[in-house]
């Protein structure tokens, strides 16, 4: 058995490997606090040859039993991951993703399980140190260590690993991973944050990322293997000179066609002209040509780039697509946009419920609600293909994640707004960063359903060519060049700062210079797609749509919540019966009364009110006679409130007996002559006469 440790935050983070899971190709238990996380890496030894990519698979499980629980449901046991557990295993994924070489096309899986969960909050940080470590340590081709941290802003100051506790209090948090030299994968969010303090931060977390990368090497120079080689795919030298001579003046002119699917289709018919014209009939070489052909493509598209500053649609490095949007066009739903940026479409749906509809979530660190949601969908339409409809994936979970991040932190609070708040963004056309679209469009969605939001929230994704020292920054980036480039960087926020982003490279990383200039090239497109916005919609709608519910908010004193409540619930039943409202009342006495009829709701808080109602001194009521005893008689005057008439106060002549004057399920009119400082009432029937003799 092997372990490494050093000191964080005044606890111990080590690395054990040697005693866990030693079938495994790399295995080792991360322990920080309470917190124990394994994580384990295999790859089978033979490469797969159908295929020319690499076949990862990052997973990360969390059981019930490392936080003391067992599980909900009726077969109390683990069941499909969460979506913590979905958006936890990309995050894992993405930082060591690059980091495998070229031509290693074994399947590769990587398992994290939380074996035992603590205050730190720390997992998703101990499970990318672990696959990191396992994988460095193992026989697996891996040009890692990876070191991450979670960086906290409150205020002007920076919080390293904040736990459960120090989170509450945070405004902005961020993910960072990377190697010694770069980042390569950033993720956060929060409270508008102006640039150059996130940059002041990932600088911060790059050093503390470069100790963890220093405390897994040491791991590896103790226990770790030698690695399996790797040989990078040898092409024949006079296919590559073929195929590029039937092709390459065809493909010059085939990227440069505007229309993604036009494009598309001319370099697929000229792919299939190359396979015809070169392919061997003794040895099936189209794969190869294949390879070669897309080389030829990819190095065509960022030669133009980084030569030429021309993009394959005309446009400039730092210049935006075409933006128009249609809004409030769908009459049933309460909030709807369209959102177009060149060749992507987002439809963004708002709808907004009660309390009923908030999400229920059971989690390591506690049960909690959820009263906004945004998903994302993404057809298969959308980019022309047919493929089964399934349930959400991972890239749609992922995605639709990064755009409720960026949108959370402007809506009212729920004091102002008690609404649960539900986005569906369904994409139905895609060239690039629907995601981004997904935010445009969900933020003008909310104006339109008239939500009183802070102020409004663009997107825009920024890529990346890197060549050498050559280095272009590319705004609002297009799925090729996503694809053929080597940095995916989403950055949301208002015109005061970002409210989330997310990073990932495909290289060995980042530096600081090209953060900086990424973030500021995406601040200005940020800011001219805010404007676009606003000329649509300048701001959120005064009224809610007619078929919106209406939610009146009341509050009561906590004592009177068991009167509004009743006896199992009979109480506010009732009203619901009578009324057809929904009521929902919290801990602290406040009441939400929700309903589309608005009389309806009226007559439900008049009822409530004349539960809560307390006895006045001085005023007359209505009311009913409970029980009768030797001195007097006990009356009703509000639901839960009666008072004593006492036989004094029943009639200006002198009464021998109360039954012979009154008699129980009475009704009668009484007057409130006292409350005692233990909330006794007195009554008075003769005073209650009186006052009705004046007032006629």
């Amino acid at each position: 058995m092997t372990n490494v440790e050093i000191d964080v935050k005044g606890k111990s983070l080590s690395l054990e490997t040697g005693r866990f899971a030693k079938q495994a190709d790399g295995s080792v238990i991360v322990r920080y606090g309470d917190t124990v996380v394994l994580a384990t890496a295999v790859a089978k030894k033979e490469a797969r040859e159908d295929i020319d990519f690499f076949p990862l698979t990052v997973d990360y499980q969390e059981k019930a039993y490392a936080a003391g629980k067992i599980p909900g449901g009726f077969f109390k046991r683990e069941g499909r991951p969460s979506e913590k557990e979905v958006l936890t295993s990309r995050l894992i994924d993405r930082p060591i993703r690059p980091l495998f070489p070229d031509g290693f096309y074994s399947e590769t899986q990587g398992i994290v399980s939380v074996l035992s969960f603590g205050e730190e909050n720390i997992s998703d940080i101990l499970g990318i140190i672990g696959i990191s470590a396992a994988l460095s340590i193992s026989d697996i081709p891996f040009e890692g260590p990876v070191g991450a941290v979670r960086m906290g802003i409150i205020g002007d100051s920076f919080v390293i690993n904040p736990d459960l506790q120090e989170i509450k209090e945070c405004d902005y948090l961020l993910i960072v991973a990377g190697t010694d030299d770069a980042v390569l994968m950033v993720e956060g969010g929060g409270l508008e944050v102006p640039e150059s303090v996130l940059l002041e931060a990932l600088d911060l977390a790059h050093k503390e990322i470069k100790k963890v990368v220093a405390l897994q090497k040491d791991l590896v120079n103790t226990a770790g293997k030698t690695k399996r080689s790797v040989t990078p795919p040898q092409l024949d030298e006079n296919l590559v000179a073929s195929v590029s001579e039937r092709s390459l003046e065809q493909i010059k002119k085939s990227i440069v066609i505007p229309d993604k699917l036009i494009r598309q289709d001319a370099l697929n018919d000229m792919l299939k002209e190359v396979i015809k014209d070169l392919n061997n009939e003794e040895e099936n070489i189209s794969k190869d040509i294949a390879f070669i052909f897309k080389k030829l493509e990819k190095d065509l598209v960022r030669n133009m780039i980084l030569e030429q500053g021309v993009r394959v649609d005309g446009r400039k490095s730092d210049e935006i697509r075409e933006i128009s949007a249609d809004i409030g066009f769908l009459p049933r739903a309460h909030g709807s946009a369209l959102f177009v940026r060149g060749e992507t479409q987002a439809l963004a749906v708002v709808t907004l419920g009660t309390a009923d509809d908030e999400q229920r979530i059971d989690s390591l660190e506690g049960d909690s609600k959820k009263s906004f949601m945004l998903h994302y969908n993404f057809p298969p339409f959308s980019v022309g293909e047919v493929k089964f409809l399934r349930s959400a994936g991972r890239r749609e979970i992922g995605h639709g994640n990064l755009a409720e991040r960026a949108i959370k932190e402007v809506l009212p609070q729920k004091e102002e707004f008690p609404y649960t708040i539900r986005i569906v963004s369904d994409i139905l056309e895609s060239n690039g960063s629907s995601s981004m679209a997904t935010v445009c469009g969900g933020i003008l969605a909310l104006m339109d359903a008239g939500v009183p939001i802070k102020s409004p929230v663009a997107g825009i994704a920024m890529g990346l060519i890197k060549e050498g020292e050559k280095t272009v920054v590319l705004t609002d980036i297009l799925g090729l060049e996503d694809h053929l480039g080597d940095m995916d960087f989403k950055v949301t926020g208002t015109e005061a700062g970002i409210t989330a982003f997310q990073m990932d490279v495909k290289i060995s990383g980042v530096t600081h210079e090209i953060m900086e200039k990424a973030l500021d090239q995406a601040k200005h497109g940020r800011l001219h797609i805010l404007g676009k916005m606003k000329e649509i919609l300048s701001s959120p709608r005064e009224d809610l749509s007619a078929y919106a519910p209406r939610i009146f908010t009341m509050k009561i004193k906590p004592d009177k919540i068991r009167d509004v409540i009743g006896t199992g619930g009979k109480v506010i039943r009732g009203i619901v019966e009578q009324t057809g409202v929904k009521i929902d009342i919290d801990d602290t006495g406040t009441i939400n009364i929700a309903s589309i009829d608005e009389e309806s709701a009226r007559k439900a808080i008049e009822i409530v009110e004349g539960i809560i109602a307390e006895a006045e001194v001085g005023k007359l009521y209505n009311g009913k006679i409970k029980r009768i005893v030797d001195f007097g008689a006990f009356v009703e005057i509000l639901p839960g409130t009666e008072g004593l008439l006492h036989i004094s106060q029943i009639a200006e002549e002198r009464i021998a007996k109360v039954t012979d004057v009154l008699k129980e399920g009475e009704e009668l009119l009484v007057k409130v002559i006292e409350v005692d400082k233990m909330g006794r009432v007195r009554l008075s029937r003769k005073e209650a006469i009186k006052d009705q003799a004046a007032d006629k």
